[in-house]
């Protein structure tokens, strides 16, 4: 009982950081912390596989396609249509290689997603002292 109220205590707080941080972010860093997110899911989900905890495992992959939806969503065509669309492949690529990983319970397809999610994510963290990289997100104010 104490352990499931430590584990909720520490939820709301990382929940608490995490608007606190969104706030306060730029458009660029907002990616970074989605992307972060879809990862830390991905591991969760990953363990969830390994101790056969189907629910939490299902519950993970789920919020991870949510979090690569939204970043999917949030893509600006406008920028560079042709750059758009690749990633909007890749995107979509990775949510259906989450829901066969849910399926089949597959830990490899789990770190194939997260290898490809974070060679993106590390390729975004290069960028984010160049200023025309926001004008690829949504985020971007006209």
């Amino acid at each position: 009982m104490e352990t499931a109220r430590g584990e909720h205590a520490l939820k709301q707080y990382e929940r608490i950081g995490t608007i606190n941080e969104v706030d306060e972010s730029s458009p660029h860093r907002l990616i970074q912390i989605m992307m972060e997110h879809a990862l830390k899911r991905i591991r969760f989900a990953r363990g969830y596989i390994e101790r056969n905890e189907v629910a939490k495992k299902g519950k993970a992959i789920g919020d991870a396609i949510g979090v690569i939806n939204g970043l999917q969503v949030s893509l600006n065509h406008k920028a560079n249509e042709k750059m758009c669309a690749n990633f909007d492949a890749l995107y979509a690529y990775m949510m259906q290689r989450l829901l066969e990983a849910n399926l089949n319970n597959d830990p490899a397809i789990l770190d194939e997603v997260a290898g490809l999610l974070g060679e993106l994510k590390e390729a975004w963290d290069a960028i984010a002292d160049d200023p025309e990289v926001t004008k690829f997100t949504a985020t971007q104010q006209n």
